[in-house]
């Protein structure tokens, strides 16, 4: 009842309508719903699009050929061979009788009578015919023939020269109009056939090249358009599609050749996806080039991006707001000796320290690390699920604890109130560390820390999902990712190597 290519459409676009039957059914017109749900529901299970079922006749050529034979046999009454048979009904038997009578195959048609029906009675079953109410089948039973014979003496009785002049004076004033509108659906089924290709090659255009439905073909490249002209040339000629998209034939055919080459960047690809996965997926294309050379594998920047950016390996990013910890001037503050010079000729001179937040399931996690300005490196840090005095002090012991006798670097932060309660203050007295702060609500002053919090939110926490994780799981993978930036993540400004490596290729003690 419908064709390969109208099954094949109506699946597609209920697919891309989610498998709303009725709503593609609108659009197109055809299939009932039901019949298209089968449809979309077979091309699931089997990833086919179903075959047209030939409907099998429910009679036997033999008992066919016995109703014909029995109707011609016994008088040619359709009621009565349907009595005697039991079958079938009468417009399947006339339908039987009326293709035996085309093909001239079956048993001559007789008139069951002793006397054969005169001139007289033909003429008048023929004015019946002509003049008739009801169908031509109808007419035929109750003179006793078949509809064929009622024609066949139709055609006899005619006079034949008045046929030929009847078919000319009622054909030929409808030639002209016939033509026209010819031309006319010739011109609509090619502007269909048309769009039709416009349409295929959008939605391939999505599927293979990962394109949106609104791409400008101008802008594919030329292996992309060779991607879909493969794709669609079993449902479309050649050159069609190449004009279609502006291809060139022998541009077609060269870069189907590229195609079948072997990829020669085959290895290089998997140690690129190897290393964005092994490094929290937060590698960029010059830090995974750096590691591609490190180990042994040189590639250029603008292969390794445009590799990433085929393999889909993506850096994520977020913005989030900002955790503060300031609760208005409770004590005077410190002058800002820093002054935004993150630069340190030596280790353990200018010390960076802020509190930043996470959000997780169980509540929320903070973290408060000490960021020396001349590596970048996590001197130490502290988390906990409380922003309290703790959690800040506890850091600090921990951070002097790595001094060598003689150093005393500045500590600087911003205005919040965890850096002018009694503990904070003895702590750094005793020490003999210098305090300096930030002006108030200005972020760039503390831009080294706050850089430090925006790569550890993008690498770490917004490119992963934490439902379900508790906080103790979280605060461990923290501490994990923390110490991976200090010995493993490779910092360009560093020559491609972590904080860690770096001291110990100048012989400082990490």
């Amino acid at each position: 009842m419908y064709s390969y290519e109208q099954r094949r459409v109506a699946i597609e676009l209920c697919c891309r309508y989610g498998g709303r039957a009725a709503a593609a059914v609108r659009a197109l017109g055809y299939p009932s719903v039901k019949q298209l749900k089968r449809w979309h529901l077979h091309y699931l299970r089997t990833g086919e699009i179903p075959e047209q079922k030939q409907r099998q006749s429910r009679y036997t050529d033999n008992q066919k050929a016995r109703a014909v034979r029995h109707y011609f046999e016994t008088g040619q009454c359709l009621a009565h061979t349907k009595r005697s048979l039991g079958y079938p009904n009468l417009d399947l038997l006339r339908s039987w009788i009326d293709a035996v009578a085309d093909q001239k195959t079956g048993p001559q048609p007789t008139t069951g009578r002793a006397v054969p029906f005169s001139h007289t009675e033909k003429q008048q079953a023929v004015i019946q015919l002509g003049s008739r109410d009801g169908s031509a089948a109808a007419v035929a039973e109750r003179i006793g023939v078949s509809r064929c014979t009622l024609y066949k003496w139709r055609d006899q009785l005619l006079d034949e020269k008045a046929k030929p002049t009847l078919k000319k004076s009622t054909d030929k004033p409808a030639s002209g109009e016939a033509d026209a509108l010819r031309a006319e659906v010739k011109a609509l089924e090619k502007r269909v056939h048309e769009l039709q290709l416009e349409h295929d090659i959008l939605v391939k255009a999505s599927e293979i090249v990962k394109k949106d439905g609104g791409v400008n073909l101008q802008t594919l490249s030329n292996q992309e358009k060779t991607l879909l002209v493969d794709a669609l040339k079993g449902a479309y000629r050649l050159s069609e599609l190449l004009k279609a998209v502006q291809l060139p034939r022998s541009s077609y055919y060269y870069q189907r050749e590229a195609l079948q080459r072997p990829d020669k960047y085959a290895e290089a690809r998997q140690a690129i996806a190897r290393i964005f996965d092994n490094n929290y997926r937060c590698y960029g294309y010059s830090r995974i080039g750096q590691s591609l050379r490190q180990g042994g594998t040189p590639l250029s920047e603008t292969v390794v991006r445009r590799l990433m950016t085929e393999e889909g390996l993506v850096v994520g990013s977020a913005s989030r707001r900002r955790f503060s910890t300031y609760r208005g001037e409770i004590s005077p503050a410190p002058e800002n000796i820093i002054a935004r010079d993150f630069q340190s000729p030596a280790p353990n001179e200018k010390w960076l320290t802020d509190i930043t937040e996470f959000p997780v399931s169980d509540g929320k996690v903070y973290l408060s690390p000490m960021i020396d300005c001349f590596d970048g490196l996590a001197v130490s840090w502290s988390i906990s699920a409380s922003p309290n005095a703790e959690l800040v002090n506890a850091m600090l012991d921990e951070a002097i604890s790595t001094l060598a006798p003689g150093e005393r670097p500045v500590v600087h932060s911003d205005r919040g109130c965890h850096y002018r309660w009694p503990g904070w203050l003895k702590r750094l007295e005793a020490a003999g560390l210098t305090r300096s702060m930030s002006r108030k609500g200005c972020t760039p002053d503390n831009a080294a820390c706050e850089a430090f919090f925006g790569r550890l939110k993008v690498e770490f926490f917004c490119a992963r999902q934490w439902t379900g994780t508790t906080m103790e799981q979280f605060i461990a993978e923290l501490d994990a990712y923390i110490r991976w930036y200090n010995e493993t993540r490779i910092k360009m400004s560093l020559g491609g190597r972590s904080p860690v490596e770096y001291r110990q290729d100048l012989g400082i003690a990490a």
